[in-house]
């Protein structure tokens, strides 16, 4: 990277932080890195590649490569490809407005990490090997999720039901009821704790599946079909909006528990062991082991 000044690997990263000053819930990296042309100038070297990534442009991985710096400085966060700010990166940006010591103070807090995580250890950490290691995982991940991603949302809607109702049977609780297909007045799912429903709570369940995040509107709707002894469980491949989240989230009376894409694909990864064969075909799974990173 003799090409890439400290300061221009910084205005790189402010640009990111630009980019998702006001996205509560990230952005997916893929999309961070295809707005950063229109966002500043790319000399040609930063438009070319690397010979060992020639499917890459040079300035994505030199991005890659420097968020691993905000990531240990806490200033950032990277879960299932998409990337967020944290408080600590909000406060950085605000302070450090030139790029150069925005990225200089990320440094430092990274070999401050480095160096604490190795005393705690016992271990000398060197060599730089960690970082391509890193970026190789992270962007395996990405792809990952990212074929995930389309296969669940390209999923017929009962078929996706039922693969929420198979997760289910897999965590131990006792399905009674899955909606038909046509109208199901709020209610896709019905479960309980014990095999005969004698015991509360009973679990009322609505799926969503579209593109669209569920807003608090829709929340409401749903909970007003909460009885006293349900726990609402609500499922939404397009999300939540932040209003729904703090609705679900001050709830005192009905209790209700919002589950995305991402904290659905969790558990049934944690629960795979326990599906049936015929469960997971729905979304079939095979581990691959990498090389971790030593951390």
């Amino acid at each position: 990277m003799a090409d890439i000044t400290r300061k221009r690997t910084g205005e790189f990263l402010q640009i990111i932080f630009k980019l998702l000053w006001d996205k509560p819930d990230g952005l997916p990296a893929k999309e961070i890195l295809d707005s950063i042309p229109s966002s500043i100038h790319l000399t040609d070297y930063e438009k070319g590649f690397y010979p060992s990534t020639p499917n890459s442009p040079r300035f994505e991985k030199i991005v890659r490569f420097a968020t691993i710096d905000l990531v240990k400085a806490g200033w950032l966060v990277k879960n299932k490809g998409r990337w967020y700010i944290t408080e600590e990166g909000r406060q950085a940006y605000n302070k450090y407005k030139d790029p150069e010591i925005f990225y200089k103070e990320a440094v430092r807090l990274y070999h401050e990490w480095k160096r604490t995580h190795s005393i705690q250890n016992g271990i000398e950490t060197g060599g730089g090997a960690v970082e391509p290691i890193s970026l190789t995982l992270e962007e395996a991940e990405e792809k990952a999720w990212e074929q995930i991603q389309i296969f669940l949302k390209n999923m017929k809607p009962y078929e996706f039901q039922e693969l929420v109702a198979d997760l289910l049977r897999a965590m131990d609780y006792h399905v009674s009821w899955v909606a038909p297909p046509g109208k199901d007045r709020g209610i896709d799912i019905i479960a309980y704790n014990d095999p005969l429903g004698a015991s509360v709570p009973r679990i009322k369940v609505q799926v969503k599946h579209r593109d669209q995040s569920t807003s608090v509107e829709g929340l409401r709707a749903f909970m007003s079909v909460l009885g006293t002894d349900d726990v609402g469980l609500f499922v939404s491949t397009g999300g939540f909006t932040s209003d729904a989240r703090e609705e679900a989230r001050t709830q005192e009376r009905r209790k209700v528990t919002l589950l995305d894409l991402e904290n659905l694909f969790d558990l049934w990864v944690e629960h795979y062991d326990k599906l049936t064969q015929e469960a997971r075909q729905r979304l079939p799974l095979k581990p691959i082991h990498f090389l971790a990173p030593i951390e």
